[in-house]
């Protein structure tokens, strides 16, 4: 039995990919490369016109290090199928601190967006924006290596950084910004600017406001910066986000966009400085400081704590957007006379960032009240063409649910989340195995012994496992860990009502 997804994260994804060159009628790596960002029900459209002897030989060309993609079967697995069409899709306009985006797609201030053709070719492919590569007075000097990877297969889960801002002269930089907002009006244009003392972030917001960008992002949460006083240490420092961020904002009128650190317990607390200055949007989150340990990113046989990102870190990306969203202050709610919340204050807006990979997760990200979400370690991996990927996906979602504006998503998700003291804590959902999908491997069972509550009996002579009801407190720890999916949900009920 074939996974598609999991064969379709086998695929290296070529550039040039020669599967497709030999596929006269289709185009087999754009179907594959929608399988791998969640677009599976929309694969076969690239593909349609292909033979099966043009699929073949599109396996037989495929590049990899063990075997072939095994393109058919991955594409006769396929779940469902939805042709291409010319109905129109929805649309992705939303605003962004009154600044109208074509899309919610940014690439994040980083190594993605250091130089002028760079941004230019991101632009045509069709994101929507950019907030640019961090501009400082001060001289950079970065190290060789700079990246780390934690890998599986040929993805990473988790990327480690220790790039700090912009080389280019300021100057340099600025004159970039000019050029891609006087050639792409319609793309919004965001400066990331990094100052050491007040008189620097002044100077450098006001020239970014001369040259035409859309707003300004103060990136106070650089975790890996050589100079004292600057990066992660002002966003630690709630007095000294408050003060900046003031400062900048009586000097410039474009929107002012602190980027918070998450190395730090409670973001909120220097958010809400940042909302008393007058912020108009809190971005978060930047890299987590971490360790890994490769003799391969040595520096003359040197290691130090660097940023991370990527895949693994969404879920405390998600944790900080929502801590956020839910503040009374950032959120502008209060309470009335009868007890209840109404909006009695400006509301701060939010754009995400943090392991965005496919439109799903950052539909999570606009869910929890992002208005925008910024896109870095994705594209250092796999380029800026799965721009195609996030706005099919985005699309395709909004039209099967009807939703016909984007802004209809914006924090619909956040009535959902409540105290952990608030939780249903009554009812139960049990697992229940789908015998035609279990293979008997039984790693249900050792994980329920050894991690859970020992609630699966296994047949050796059947290899057959068996939910114990009796013992089974529905952690559904035996379902996570199935690796053919074998394993669903039932009704919850009563826990008074439990089964034998």
């Amino acid at each position: 039995m074939i996974h598609i997804h999991e064969e379709a994260l086998r695929c290296l994804l070529c550039a040039d990919a020669p599967c497709s060159k030999v596929c006269k009628n289709g185009d087999p790596a754009r179907a594959i490369r929608a399988i791998r960002f969640d677009n599976a029900k929309l694969a076969k459209q690239w593909v349609a016109e292909c033979t099966d002897e043009e699929l073949e030989a599109a396996e037989q060309a495929c590049i990899h290090y063990d075997k072939p993609i095994r393109i058919r079967e991955m594409l006769c697995a396929v779940d469902g199928c939805e042709p291409a069409t010319s109905a129109p899709k929805p649309s992705l306009e939303i605003e962004f601190c009154g600044i109208k985006c074509e899309n919610p797609f940014f690439l994040a201030s980083s190594a993605v967006c250091t130089n002028y053709e760079m941004v230019a070719r991101a632009f045509d492919m069709g994101w929507g924006g950019v907030v640019y590569k961090t501009i400082c007075k001060q001289e950079i000097r970065e190290v060789s290596p700079r990246f780390d990877a934690v890998k599986e297969e040929a993805s990473f889960s988790g990327f480690r950084n220790m790039e700090q801002l912009s080389e280019n002269p300021y100057e340099e930089d600025f004159e970039i910004l000019r050029r891609l907002k006087q050639n792409y009006p319609s793309k919004v244009v965001i400066a990331s600017i990094m100052g050491k003392i007040e008189e620097e972030w002044i100077e450098l917001a006001k020239r970014a406001e001369e040259a035409g960008c859309d707003a300004v992002e103060l990136n106070f949460s650089c975790p890996q910066m050589r100079l004292a006083g600057m990066g992660s240490d002002v966003g630690q420092d709630t007095e000294l986000v408050t003060c900046y961020t003031m400062n900048v904002k009586r000097n410039v009128s474009i929107p002012v966009i602190p980027k918070m650190t998450p190395n730090i317990t409670q973001m909120a607390h220097p958010a809400a400085g940042a909302y008393f200055a007058g912020a108009d949007a809190i971005s978060a989150i930047n890299t987590i400081k971490s360790v890994t340990m490769s003799p391969l990113a040595e520096v003359s046989g040197k290691q130090t704590m660097s940023g991370y990102s990527g895949r693994a870190v969404k879920p405390i990306a998600l944790r900080f957007i929502l801590e956020m969203a839910q503040s009374p202050i950032l959120s502008g709610m209060g309470h009335q006379a009868d007890g209840s919340m109404a909006q009695v204050a400006r509301a701060v807006q939010f754009s995400g960032i943090g392991g965005i990979e496919t439109w799903h997760d950052a539909l999570e990200f606009i869910q929890l009240g992002c208005r925008n979400v910024q896109v870095c370690t994705a594209v250092m991996q796999f380029g800026y063409r799965i721009i195609d990927d996030l706005t099919l996906g985005l699309q395709h979602y909004m039209a099967e649910r009807g939703v016909e504006h984007l802004e209809e998503l914006v924090g619909e998700q956040l009535p959902n989340f409540v105290r952990p003291s608030d939780l249903d804590r009554e009812t139960i959902v049990y697992p229940k195995i789908d015998r035609e999908k279990c293979m008997g491997c039984g790693r249900c069972y050792t994980s329920c012994m050894d991690g859970g509550h020992q609630a699966i009996a296994f047949d050796t002579a059947t290899r057959q496992p068996r939910i114990i009801g009796t013992k089974c407190v529905g952690c559904h720890l035996c379902r996570l860990v199935c690796p053919t999916w074998a394993i669903g949900l039932t009704k919850r009920i009563p826990k008074k009502a439990k089964v034998s």
